[in-house]
């Protein structure tokens, strides 16, 4: 049973224009369904990478956000350690 999926043009365009390279490039007419379900399968395959793809991004950083932040720090001389960490953190 077939099902619509409504696109915009522009993702529309694009998946024709997939469509026809890869007609192109291996000489096969290719049907958007084929092409659709071919993608899908791609993105359950590396799924974390298409996860990933729709979290908002914050890295990398501009370079002047860098330096800011890199600015605003300072070495107190002193080492901490995971222990002194775990200490103010937890008591």
């Amino acid at each position: 049973m077939a099902t619509s999926v409504k696109m915009d043009d522009d993702t529309k365009a694009r998946l024709e224009r997939l469509q026809a390279e890869i007609r192109l490039q291996t000489g096969r007419r290719v049907t958007q369904q084929e092409l659709l379900a071919r993608l899908v399968e791609d993105a359950i395959q590396s799924k974390a990478d298409l996860v990933d793809s729709f979290r908002e991004e914050r890295v990398p950083l501009a370079d002047a956000e860098r330096e800011a932040f890199h600015e605003g720090m300072v070495s107190s001389g002193v080492t901490t350690s995971e222990e002194d960490i775990d200490d103010v953190l937890y008591g």
